[in-house]
């Protein structure tokens, strides 16, 4: 990441991304990014939530309320904006990785953290995570 808070997108993702993305929170202190079409789904099945459910009510408000539309530049950066760069504590080292159909924005130190911890984890599943995967 630059001085101004721009990224440039990895090659892999620029042709998904190219039209318009939209940054929001993401849990674990990540980033999510999101076609815009992709966003536009989401939103559609986050509207759908029962607004009587507070764990609902909390997520809404927290994925919405931090969501930044943004536009590739000629040379395939986004700008990722300040309240999101602090959410994530995002340093000049990052990590961008595909997640089905959304991308990861992590600072690389926290990405490194969260690999570790996890791998443990992801070693010893016993039970079927994703049903008919394995």
């Amino acid at each position: 990441m630059d001085d101004k808070g721009r990224v440039i997108l990895p090659a892999k993702f620029r042709e998904d991304l190219g039209g318009g993305i939209v940054v929001t929170r993401g849990q674990e202190r990540c980033l999510y990014v999101f076609s815009t079409a992709e966003f536009e789904l989401m939103h559609e099945r986050i509207r759908q939530a029962p607004l009587a459910n507070k764990q609902a009510r909390d997520f809404m408000r927290l994925f919405l309320s931090g969501a930044s539309a943004e536009m590739p530049d000629s040379q395939n950066r986004i700008t990722i904006p300040v309240h999101l760069r602090q959410y994530a504590g995002l340093q000049k080292e990052l990590i961008v990785t595909g997640v089905g159909a959304h991308a990861e924005i992590w600072d690389a130190e926290s990405w490194n953290t969260y690999l570790a911890a996890g791998e443990e984890t992801y070693a010893d599943l016993e039970q079927e995570v994703i049903p008919g995967l394995f």
